[in-house]
């Protein structure tokens, strides 16, 4: 006689439940972004340099202008037609490297560590982990530059009361000129991520930062004169400037147009960077 027994199932007569499978969204890629930038020690380190940039310069800039001014000798060129307003915005200059650098942190360090082969593998449609990476880190490098340049403006505005200098945040476009300045800090560190996504290179994109903003300027400025006004208005750093002047100069974008031209920089930054992603292997 053969006897036929089924088979029980084990520990407690139930299947094991099939692993729950996670769906990439937008959300979520985003969430990972925000994560891994304020896990570094090195975010809290850069930005802390762009917001002490921002807010001491500008104190000492406007500590400078009140001891000449109290001193009765003859102020310096640099300070001839200051106002409270570009005082205040002295720093941005150096924290816009500041801002600019992390940026470039973001996106190339990933390439430095070979951490970016984990996060394409988790999102492989891969644009998405750009536009993320640009979409968090832009939202924080504007929160600095607004913190920055208001709360510098407040205080160089109690320095510099009683100076010929004086404006207060309600004069004709001081809170313009403010925006303008926190919204090309904030586009700066976009370009920082698009450029270290991009070329991939901590060094390299730095390097191209600081040339873009910094020296390219400065190469302008020996070409003949009728050239050099044609070309110097629509560079990055010019055409940012025009951004949060107070008053424009000969030969510079109005600040609306200076924004646009901006935009279209980062764009472009952006689109090298996409199009890198997509066609290369990481």
């Amino acid at each position: 006689m053969t006897v036929i027994t089924e088979p029980r199932p084990a520990s407690g007569g139930s299947a094991a439940a099939p692993k729950p499978r996670y769906r990439v969204t937008g959300r979520r890629v985003l969430r990972s972004e925000s994560t891994k930038l304020w896990s570094l020690r090195s975010t809290w380190i850069t930005l802390g340099l762009g917001l002490l940039f921002l807010v001491a310069f500008g104190i000492i800039a406007a500590l400078r202008y009140r001891s000449s001014v109290n001193s009765g000798r003859q102020l310096d060129p640099d300070f001839a037609d200051a106002t409270t307003l570009s005082l205040s915005l002295f720093g941005v200059a150096l924290s816009q490297l500041a801002l600019g650098v992390l940026g470039v942190l973001v996106s190339a360090g990933e390439y430095s560590t070979g951490q970016i082969r984990s996060t394409l593998a988790a999102v492989p449609r891969r644009l998405p982990v750009l536009w993320s990476k640009a979409s968090v880190y832009g939202v924080v490098a504007l929160a600095i530059a607004l913190v920055g340049a208001f709360v510098t403006f407040l205080i160089d505005s109690g320095i510099l009361s009683s100076t010929p200098a004086a404006l207060t945040i309600s004069s004709t476009g001081v809170v313009r000129s403010l925006l303008g300045a926190t919204v090309y800090l904030g586009l700066v560190g976009v370009i920082g991520v698009a450029l270290g996504a991009m070329l991939r290179s901590v060094a390299g994109a730095i390097s191209a930062l600081v040339g873009a903003l910094m020296l390219l300027p400065g190469l302008v400025s020996l070409l003949p004169v009728s050239w050099r006004h044609a070309i110097q208005q629509f560079l990055p750093s010019e055409a940012g400037q025009s951004m949060y002047s107070l008053h424009q100069a000969p030969h510079t974008l109005s600040p609306g147009i200076g924004f646009l031209v901006f935009a279209g920089w980062t764009a472009l930054a952006l689109a090298g960077a996409a199009w890198r992603l997509s066609r290369s292997d990481a």
